[in-house]
């Protein structure tokens, strides 16, 4: 499993064309000098399908399509339960909160928490999502890639990821933010296209007739990897607990990673208008739902193939994260290189974002604040060095830290789960409870970290997702209650009922009506 010469040639011209139309849109009028507003949000002139684009192909990381072909061979379709829930979570940010956002006019997340809650708050969520995006997301793209890339080149794991991290600081370091949403247009379709080729080859691959019967051949031989509901005695149901999945813990981490993470909302915060924004929020829920056709099926087409001796069964094994690296190598010379071009695009697109999530909150929430009175231009560099830095941290720690665990993508989900039912509550209650207060925040951040420590190592067969679930509901209780015992906030610093809800575009609705109607049809399919 190689690439050959033409395959070299298609990834050289990716890479090249994406440079240089990263450079080309990075370029300012003469006279004009970027600033913060330029490089953290785009200038505040995103379009709603640059927004939708970026949301995806930012979204798809080497977490999502590495991560979840793995589990689709090792667990199977239940695992779309990420994928096609968020769309629904997608839509009710983009009603509901993202007015909030846009009206306040906020660089971060942490700005609105200051706003809310006061310098505080402000400050411990700062260090906990830099250090969080550093740590377990930016380490665990450039692990579970440099996997990828290692399968089909043989270059190392480390030297894959030296490689993927310099591509990636090379076409967002310079432009920030407007470079990485306006090339992942680019990068999203490339997804997409190299996804549906994998499909495609993997399930032509099986003993059927074409891949269209590939399809209807693996959900007759392999029926247990195509339940939604998995039961309790079912070795994932830890990871996936049978109807919790529906209705417990997984909607407070999508709730938090889609409506409350830099990472993910930065995009809507640079769009044009608030119209553009809940248009590409809408657009990225229905992309969303195709999501697992290119990336769960082929993990699950890939049980048989390893079966057939196509696939390296003692590799896939020993670590179902290397899924879809095996697969690679069904695309035939030429293919090969647009499928490996698109494996590019989904880790480096992810690497460019959270390193400018990254860069945002410490320059914006952190730095400027301790020094307010220091020139555009400088903040800028700020950006660019701490960005620079978050990477350098996370090749130093991804071997040694995401590389002892079994599944990259749920590592992540258990790790940000730890924070999650507090970030959530903290926001809610900041949007709808004028009594909620800074004590009352505090109150919810710090217990839903302890409890969940607690929780973990003292009731460790309690699966994350029901655990979470448990956490959130106390931590509203108890944030709810310590702020009516300590006194309401300054009511300008509350939320007023007219900023959340702004009327929204025919197009919004009638991509929110088809994405609900395809959602509750694969659920109804799969239950």
């Amino acid at each position: 499993m190689t690439l050959e010469t033409i395959d070299i040639i298609i990834i050289a011209g990716y890479a090249l064309a994406l440079l240089g139309i990263a450079l080309f849109v990075s370029r300012e009028p003469e006279g004009h000098e970027k600033n913060t507003e330029d490089y953290f949000l785009a200038g505040r002139a995103l379009p709603w399908w640059a927004i939708g684009a970026s949301l995806i192909a930012s979204n798809i990381s080497a977490e999502q399509i590495i991560g979840q072909s793995g589990q689709g061979f090792a667990v199977g379709v239940a695992i779309a339960a990420y994928e096609w829930q968020a769309a629904i979570v997608l839509l009710i940010v983009a009603k509901y909160f993202l007015p909030i956002f846009l009206k306040r006019k906020i660089y971060t997340m942490p700005q609105f928490l200051n706003q809310r809650y006061g310098e505080g708050v402000k400050n411990l969520m700062s260090v906990f999502w830099v250090a969080l995006y550093t740590a377990v997301n930016l380490t665990t793209v450039l692990w579970l890639g440099g996997l990828a890339v290692d399968s089909l080149t043989g270059w190392g794991v480390m030297g894959s990821m030296l490689a993927l991290a310099a591509f990636a600081a090379l076409y967002s370091l310079y432009g920030g933010l407007k470079a990485v949403a306006l090339t992942d247009i680019i990068q999203v379709v490339i997804l997409i296209l190299g996804g549906l080729a994998i499909t495609w080859f993997a399930l032509d691959a099986l003993p059927a007739n074409g891949a269209l019967a590939g399809f209807g051949y693996l959900m007759q031989e392999m029926p247990g990897h195509f339940e939604m509901i998995l039961d309790s005695d079912h070795p994932a149901y830890s990871d996936l607990p049978g109807i919790w999945t529906i209705l417990g813990g997984l909607w407070v981490l999508h709730f938090s990673y889609w409506g409350f993470n830099q990472y993910i909302i930065q995009r809507a915060l640079g769009a044009e208008n608030l119209g553009e924004a809940q248009k590409g929020l809408a657009f990225a829920a229905l992309l969303k739902l195709l999501v697992p056709f290119i990336v769960v099926v082929p993990g699950i087409a890939a049980v048989i193939l390893a079966q057939q001796g196509d696939l390296n069964a003692e590799a896939l094994g020993a670590a179902s994260d290397r899924t879809y690296g095996e697969l690679m190598g069904f695309a035939p010379a030429g293919l090969r290189g647009i499928v490996f071009a698109a494996l590019i695009a989904a880790v480096v697109s992810s690497l460019a974002s959270m390193m400018n999530s990254i860069s945002t909150i410490f320059t914006m929430d952190l730095y400027r604040s301790a020094r307010p009175d220091r020139s555009e231009h400088h903040y800028v560099m700020v950006g660019r060095i701490t960005a620079f830095t978050a990477m350098a941290i996370a090749l130093v720690l991804a071997r040694p830290f995401i590389g002892g665990f079994e599944s990259g993508f749920q590592t992540v989900q258990e790790y940000t789960g730890f924070i999650a039912p507090g970030i959530v509550v903290v926001f809610l209650l900041g949007f709808f409870d004028k009594k909620m207060n800074t004590i009352g925040a505090f109150t919810a951040l710090l217990g839903s970290l302890a409890v969940n420590i607690l929780l973990k190592f003292g009731m460790p067969d309690v699966p994350f997702i029901i655990r979470i679930w448990g956490v959130f509901v106390l931590s509203i209780i108890a944030a709810a209650v310590v702020s009516r015992m300590t006194g309401a906030p300054d009511e300008e610093r509350t939320v007023k009922l007219g900023d959340i809800g702004f009327a929204t575009t025919t197009l919004f609705n009638t991509l929110a009506a088809l994405t609900v109607a395809i959602f509750v049809g694969l659920y109804v399919i799969l239950w």
